[in-house]
């Protein structure tokens, strides 16, 4: 029997996922597709029976909007849900905002594949110059964190998202997990992987082939010392997950008619 058990989730689908960009600290709310994702993860968590006590979020809207949609789902709207920048997704420096498919056509599939799964490549850092820097700094969410202004990141390796992600999970998420709390964590692809690595003790070689749908839940169990019983499990109908773990795989290869 687990002692611990909590869901982990990325978000439904955004804007910028629809048109295959790196979207990162770019706030953009769900698309229609992601809301419909996001109600039926409600749908089908309430129907196996979950109950949550807290939630939590990155402070970007299509996290918080998905955590939302799931709890209306599960008539559980009540429910206290804490936000901060440390679930936030991986900052992809000078590539935000940029299409994946035509980078795989500059740049090589594998290329784009170590920028978006690889533990410790960091892509170029954003600059000043950079058409969403404004927006991203500007943005009163990040003037009350709890690190300054100027320290917050410039551009991420999946580590340097575990190295921000570690203190939060074990100062903040941990304890209310001990206290026999059932979380949920409305994350992101980036910010869900790094936390599945730190607790499932995945090599950084095979992080690198994890990949998370999106609006997909994910249950994990965990012992006393919160070491994980088996692996994850991906809720839901199994061939319809692998279908979507796919399509998210495809976002960085070459369209065929450009191939």
């Amino acid at each position: 029997m687990a002692k611990y058990r909590l869901v982990l989730l990325r978000h439904g689908e955004g804007a910028w996922t629809k048109e295959n960009r790196f979207c990162s600290w770019v706030d953009q709310k769900l698309s229609s597709d992601g809301i419909k994702e996001a109600q039926n993860c409600g749908k089908h968590l309430k129907a196996l029976g979950f109950e949550f006590d807290l939630v939590f979020t990155s402070v970007l809207s299509r996290s918080i909007q998905t955590a939302w949609l799931i709890l209306e789902e599960m008539g559980q709207e009540w429910v206290p849900i804490q936000s901060s920048w440390r679930l936030n997704e991986r900052h992809y420096g000078a590539l935000i905002g940029l299409n994946r498919a035509e980078m795989a056509l500059n740049h090589g599939e594998e290329q784009v594949k170590i920028w978006r799964r690889s533990y410790d490549v960091t892509p170029p850092p954003i600059s000043e110059s950079h058409p969403y820097y404004d927006e991203i700094y500007n943005d009163r969410r990040y003037k009350c964190t709890d690190v300054s202004q100027e320290n917050l990141p410039k551009a991420e390796s999946l580590k340097d998202v575990l190295d921000r992600l570690l203190p939060y999970w074990n100062e903040k998420i941990v304890p209310e997990l001990k206290s026999g709390k059932m979380i949920l964590i409305s994350a992101h692809g980036n910010s869900s992987r790094a936390l599945l690595k730190h607790v499932e003790g995945i090599s950084d070689e095979d992080i690198i082939n994890v990949t998370l749908p999106t609006g997909v839940p994910i249950l994990l169990e965990l012992d006393e010392n919160l070491h994980p019983l088996g692996p994850h499990q991906f809720l839901g109908d199994q061939e319809a997950i692998q279908a979507a773990i796919k399509k998210v795989e495809d976002q960085g290869k070459v369209k065929s008619a450009e191939k």
